[in-house]
């Protein structure tokens, strides 16, 4: 070849160039030279890389065909969501509330009449019926002023006999004045009296009619005597009868604080002899919030419970309230009546009362797990009839725990989506699934 040297030998069939004349120092041989390398180890590696390129290319191919199908199925897919019907709550809003029995009439009982206690005929405990005696009480100075007193008006209708006669005494002298008067005035006028006899005569006539009107003005005082008296004999009678401690109405006793002997006063500012209670008619007192005392009123059914007797439950109704509310509380004072003829309920019993209050608004009920908090605030997803879902924003008026009850935003009847997902989209396309609950269709409740 033209790049070897003279003295180099060429290997014709290995192509080797054996350098001839040089040596290494050694002692070997003469040095081999390889030669250049062929075109094949570079081929492969572009195939190689070719390879490579179209492999990387079919995969990141592969990935963007699986993206856009994954896209593609998340455009079109069309999820099966658990829906329910919202109930409207027509039915009236049960609240129990904490209420104390109180009695439907409380009486303290006073001497009236002052005197000593003679006959005690009831104690703590004992019912009585209206009209009953309960207590007598001797009052010997009471009956002494009665006795006195009636025998003042004796003295004073004796009084108003004398006036009468005086009366007709006068009425007698009056009229014979007139008819002395008629005859010497005659006699005068014809000159057998006098002037002088004349006018004594008419004078007589003046002071007879002037003491007939004293002597009727006498008799009305008589009279007026006798009614003052006997009003003070129509008081002392009335006094005398409260010595009979009498029950005002039909009731138990249910305080005593004497004891036959002891002395009592009527003036009304000691302890009181007896207390009553009429307990055949309880009211119960409750305290209702303001949300809901607006629609109390008059008539409002309600059932109490006693946490003692908690195999019984007794009705009642509203009868009264205070109409305004307590502005320390904003609670409105309430009175429910509850028959109590068997005497099962007493007075100062802690209840629990169940009023069933009629509804203001028009309200709705949904369940819990509809109800959705967002950044876009309350809201449920409702399912359109056209297949597709719509977020609307609700108002809740009452938290029920498993229900809501709400007054804005829905009107009952609408298919709303229960747990609904996170990326549920407005106008998003849905297949409703009724929920189910141990086999059977889920209905909400509504209270």
């Amino acid at each position: 070849m033209s790049g070897n040297s003279p003295g180099d030998a060429i290997d014709e069939k290995s192509g080797t160039v054996t350098a001839h004349g040089s040596s290494d120092g050694s002692g070997r041989g003469p040095a081999e030279i390889p030669p250049p390398p062929g075109k094949g180890p570079f081929l492969i590696a572009g195939l190689i890389a070719v390879g490579l390129l179209g492999w990387g290319g079919y995969g990141h191919w592969q990935k963007a065909a699986a993206a856009q199908e994954t896209q593609r199925k998340a455009r079109e897919f069309v999820p099966k969501l658990r829906t329910i019907a919202v109930e409207r709550a027509d039915q009236p809003i049960d609240i129990t509330l904490p209420g104390q029995t109180d009695a439907f009439a409380r009486a303290s009982l006073f001497a009236r009449a002052t005197g000593y206690i003679a006959e005690r005929r009831v104690d703590i405990g004992t019912r009585v019926k209206q009209g009953d005696i309960l207590i007598r009480i001797a009052a010997p100075d009471l009956d002494q002023q009665l006795a006195q007193a009636q025998a003042q008006v004796g003295q004073l209708e004796a009084q108003l006999l004398q006036a009468r006669a005086m009366v007709d005494q006068a009425k007698a002298n009056v009229n014979l004045a007139t008819a002395t008067n008629s005859r010497t005035s005659t006699l005068a006028v014809q000159g057998w009296a006098s002037k002088q006899n004349a006018d004594n005569s008419q004078a007589s006539v003046l002071s007879q009619g002037a003491s007939l009107a004293s002597a009727e003005a006498g008799v009305k005082v008589a009279e007026a005597n006798i009614k003052a008296q006997r009003a003070t004999v129509d008081r002392l009678k009335a006094l005398t009868g409260f010595k009979d401690v009498i029950a005002p109405f039909d009731g138990v006793v249910t305080a005593r604080s004497v004891d036959i002997g002891d002395l009592v006063q009527a003036d009304g500012t000691g302890t009181a002899l007896l207390s009553m209670d009429r307990d055949d008619v309880l009211r119960v007192v409750v305290n209702v919030p303001q949300n809901l005392a607006v629609g109390v009123s008059p008539g409002v059914a309600a059932t109490i419970k006693v946490p003692q007797i908690p195999d019984r439950t007794f009705s009642g109704k509203v009868e009264r309230s205070s109409v305004a509310l307590l502005t320390s509380s904003r609670t409105l004072t309430t009175q429910v009546d509850v028959p109590n003829g068997d005497g099962s309920l007493r007075p100062g019993l802690y209840v629990y009362v169940t009023l069933k209050v009629p509804r203001t608004g028009r309200n709705t009920v949904i369940p819990a797990e509809g109800l959705v908090f967002n950044q876009r605030g309350t809201q449920v997803a409702i399912s359109r009839d056209d297949g597709t879902v719509e977020w609307r924003g609700v108002h809740i008026q009452r938290d029920l725990g498993t229900t809501i009850e709400i007054d804005q935003g829905l009107d009952g009847g609408e298919q709303i989506v229960l747990s609904p997902p996170v990326d549920l989209r407005d106008g998003q396309r849905m297949e409703r699934q009724a929920p189910k609950q141990d086999g059977k269709p889920l209905k909400s409740a509504a209270r």
